[in-house]
């Protein structure tokens, strides 16, 4: 007869790790922002602003979508605070929020090459 499995809890390291866990309020943020790079539609707009700030039309353009598209992912990124905007004159120029939004991509792409 087996006996069972033997179990012994590290109370002193299950305590040190539950100090620095986040809540449940910051996990529950974090899953909401990684649920925004789901998109591959997403994930190209904020491709193509790595490289250059850009308007609605320039970014319906360059990835064959129509602009209203193009405007609903902008306005999730927007509200995301992964991408900012700027007006020049009637056209408003949309660029990324800042270096975390980079560096979350490139760690993404470099996980995805290994």
């Amino acid at each position: 007869m087996d006996s069972p499995p033997l179990t012994h809890v590290h109370q002193d390291t299950v305590r040190r790790v539950n100090e620095i866990m986040p809540c449940d309020e910051e996990l529950f943020d974090l899953a909401e922002l990684f649920k925004i790079f789901g998109d591959s539609t997403r994930i190209r707009i904020l491709l193509v602003l790595f490289e250059s700030e850009m308007c609605v039309c320039g970014l319906a353009e360059l990835l064959g979508m129509t602009q209203s598209a193009i405007s609903h992912q902008l306005q999730v990124l927007k509200k995301s605070k992964l991408v900012k905007y700027r007006r020049e004159g009637k056209t408003i120029f949309y660029s990324l929020a800042d270096s975390h939004v980079r560096t979350i991509l490139d760690q993404g792409m470099e996980h995805i090459a290994e």
